[in-house]
């Protein structure tokens, strides 16, 4: 997973790899990405720092050594 911040837009990569077959707006300023079979790959949320700032001082990263070693 990784996840990007650009010109108040936030970029959540499920699955860096996967080409976007579809997108839809789930709601208001909240995109999503899907794969071709249907699978989530990525997440784009618009205007964070005017409407939810403090995803911007949470983001934590928890597990990062579990993780990989899943892999």
């Amino acid at each position: 997973m990784k996840i990007t911040y650009d010109s108040d837009a936030m970029y959540i990569y499920l699955d860096e790899e996967a080409k976007v077959e579809r997108t839809k707006e789930i709601e208001r300023d909240v995109i999503v990405d899907y794969d071709k079979e249907g699978n989530v790959i990525g997440v784009e949320l618009l205007f964070v720092k005017e409407k939810r700032p403090e995803l911007l001082r949470q983001i934590k990263v928890e597990n990062l050594v579990a993780a990989w070693r899943w892999r």
